[in-house]
This record gives C-alpha cells, sequence and structure tokens, in this order.
C-alpha cells in the first residue's frame, strides 16, 4: 500500500489530490499533512475535515516515519527541490508539484539522486488525465483522423485585470501544463518557436504565449491569451482524414455549499461538454458525430505510482520529458524577458 505524506495543505491537495486518493483506499492511505506553524494560524478548522490524517508541524515525524513510502510536494514552487531532495534523503518516494524545478539542470540533479538511492521521483503533470485530454488522446489513438497534422492547445480567458499584474511566473505556473501534454503525448519536438511577452508590460511579464512545436510533418501550438472574450475550444486536432474539436471544460470539482472537504465528480458530463469530430472513413463516407467526454481522474497518477514502486512498472511522467518541459519553459521565459 501507498502510505502518503503531504508537504503543504494548499489549493492543489484539497482540490486535486485528497478526493482522488479518497476514492483507493485500497491502495493509499493518507497518514500525515505536514504544515508550517505559520501557515495553520487562523486556518486550523479545515484540518477538522479530515478526521482520519494526523497533521503536524514536525517534519521529522514525517520524513522519520518508516510506514510512510511517499512524500508528495506541495508546498510553493521555490520549495520542491529542496523538501524533494530532504525526502529521497530519508529513503522515501517522492511525487512533486509541478514545476518539479525551476531549471532542468535542477530537475537532471534531483532525478539522478533519485536513481542513486534507488528511489522514485517523479512530478505530478497531472493534467494529462484532464477529462478534455483523455478525450482527445482516445480520438486520436483510435487512428479515425489518420495521420496527424495539427494540434491546437488554448488555454484562453478573458481577464483584463492581468494588466495590473507585473511579473514573471504564468508559464511556470500554466504553460507547464499544455506543455506537458503535447511531450507526453508526441514526444521531444525538432523544433521549437517562441512567442512570449504581454501586451501590458512587455519585457516584464509572461502573460501571453504562443509556443509552436514542430515534429516531421506535424506542428503542435500551445497557447494562451487573457484577452479572449468569446468561447475558443481548448483543442482543435487536424488529421488527414479529418477534426476534432474539445470544447474547454475546466477542472470538474465543486466545493460544498457548507465548509467541508471539495467533491468531485464522477458522473457522465452532458452532451453540450461533448467533443465533436467529422471524419471520412474506410468507405468514404462522411461523418459528423458528437464524442461522449472521458471522466476526468487525477488519481491515475497514484495508480502508477503504485504499479511503478510495487511492481516495477513505468513511470507514466517520464525523467526526460520533465527536463525537456523545463527546457521549454526556461527558453520561454528569456524569449518573454526579451519581447518588447
Amino acid at each position: 500500500m501507498l502510505v502518503v505524506a503531504y508537504i503543504g495543505f494548499g489549493n492543489s491537495v484539497c482540490r486535486y489530490h485528497l478526493p482522488y486518493v479518497e476514492r483507493r483506499k485500497d491502495t493509499v492511505k493518507v497518514k500525515y499533512i505536514y504544515r508550517r506553524e505559520v501557515d495553520r494560524i487562523g486556518d486550523e478548522e479545515r484540518e477538522t475535515w479530515y478526521p482520519d490524517i494526523t497533521f503536524t508541524t514536525d517534519i521529522d515525524q514525517v520524513m522519520n516515519d518508516p510506514e510512510v513510502n511517499l512524500i508528495v510536494v506541495n508546498t510553493p514552487d521555490q520549495f520542491h527541490v529542496s523538501y524533494t531532495m530532504q525526502a529521497l534523503d530519508h529513503g522515501k518516494n517522492v511525487l512533486c508539484e509541478k514545476p518539479f524545478a525551476m531549471s532542468a539542470k535542477e530537475a537532471s540533479e534531483v532525478f539522478a539522486y533519485a536513481k542513486e538511492k534507488g528511489l522514485i521521483a517523479m512530478a505530478n503533470q497531472n493534467r494529462r488525465y484532464d477529462a478534455d485530454m483523455r478525450t482527445v488522446r482516445k480520438v486520436i489513438e483510435s487512428g479515425v483522423l489518420g495521420e496527424i497534422l495539427e494540434v491546437e492547445s488554448h488555454y484562453d480567458y478573458y481577464r483584463p485585470s492581468i494588466a495590473d499584474h507585473v511579473g514573471f511566473g504564468i508559464l511556470y505556473g500554466l504553460a507547464v501544463h499544455p506543455i506537458d501534454q503535447i511531450i507526453g503525448q508526441f514526444g521531444k519536438p525538432k523544433k521549437v518557436v517562441y512567442d512570449c511577452r504581454s501586451f501590458d508590460h512587455p519585457g516584464e511579464s509572461d502573460d501571453y504565449y504562443d509556443i509552436d512545436f514542430f515534429y516531421d510533418r506535424m506542428k503542435a501550438i500551445v497557447k494562451t491569451s487573457y484577452y479572449v472574450k468569446l468561447d475558443y475550444p481548448r483543442f482543435i486536432v487536424h488529421g488527414r482524414k479529418g477534426s476534432f474539436l474539445m470544447p474547454a471544460l475546466g477542472h470538474q470539482s465543486a466545493q460544498k455549499a457548507k465548509p467541508g472537504p471539495v467533491e468531485i465528480s464522477f458522473e457522465p458530463l452532458p452532451e453540450d461538454k461533448w467533443g465533436t469530430l467529422s471524419y471520412i472513413d474506410e468507405n468514404g463516407q462522411d461523418i459528423t458525430k458528437k464524442v461522449p467526454t472521458e471522466i476526468q481522474d487525477y488519481g491515475l497518477i497514484y495508480d502508477n505510482l503504485y504499479d511503478v514502486i510495487f511492481n516495477g512498472g513505468e513511470k507514466v511522467v517520464k525523467d526526460e520529458e520533465v527536463i525537456e518541459v523545463l527546457s521549454i519553459i526556461e527558453e520561454a521565459t528569456k524569449a518573454a524577458k526579451e519581447a518588447k
């Protein structure tokens, strides 16, 4: 059984980990959540929502417990590497939130140390298991579109208040997800072209990006703008035999009306949240139909870790993919800083 200790108790743990782990009691047990004392002040009530979990401000209690075999790091980005290394020093496997590190070099060093220790360190690129991404993957891998020629991935918003924000971090905090989805699906590109900047604060922010990935014949585009007023598809996929449009869904989670743990719906989504597929079949017929949306399940990361740790399985988020994603983000950030 995976016996888990979380480092941190923020939004990520409550929304994107605990509700999914709750459904895996046969394979996952959450024993601890470590919090710094300063983070608990005025926020103790939330701890009572999880009576079966031990909350502690003693990091040594967590690290030295021989039952714990997986540390999940959910701290602010700048602490990811230090807590990951501390866990490895104590003989613990690690699942670390994105970004896994702040540079490809740092990530390489962590993976090398984990290998030296005979332990697993993996990035929690959980949005590979978004409902929309799972649906796109299913359509692509079905072969119905034929050879894939172009993929567009959009995280677009209409938030003019972005003009009040000066500083970098959107590439590391947001772009890391769609970039990982492309690298995880298609591998390392032959060439990457960057258009990363800010409409409001050129050279000082990274709130607009259009990153193009070139493969043999295929091109993938990852794009975010905070000035898109009309709904735009989350994914657009074109192949030699047809096209697929996937609407934007966001995270499928909802807070209870009263205080308490986040609840996740695993019910099928209505048809207006399905994708639209149009293609020419093997008989030359022109087919257009709706494709039911897959169910979002971030707990699949834990299923993979269980297989890796106990059965010698292969990590779903591979070391070289994490390093490639971080290399791309580093170059994208450089481009945003140079943009005028």
